[in-house]
């Protein structure tokens, strides 16, 4: 299954509508990880106040609202590496 990766900050309002808005789409097609940047130096350096950043396998996908066309094409190409590994 597809690995998505959701920075994100609690608190963050943009971030919950994102994260709300993802969960449907993705149930039962993919592994959902959503992660605090403020709970590593690396990610707090990396992400700053640019969140919610989604990313699918490591690749980045969208960043504040969530772009459900390319989360599916996103989503279709990880399906396929895996297919055809």
């Amino acid at each position: 299954m597809p690995r998505i990766r959701v920075y994100s900050r609690p608190g963050c309002h943009l971030c919950d509508e994102l994260i709300e808005a993802l969960l449907p789409l993705v149930r039962d097609s993919a592994v959902v990880d959503v992660c605090n940047v403020d709970t590593r130096d690396d990610w707090r350096l990396e992400f700053g106040d640019r969140v919610p950043v989604v990313e699918v396998d490591g690749r980045f996908v969208c960043r504040y609202t969530l772009d459900a066309p390319a989360l599916r094409q996103a989503l279709a190409g990880a399906t396929s590496a895996m297919a055809a590994s």
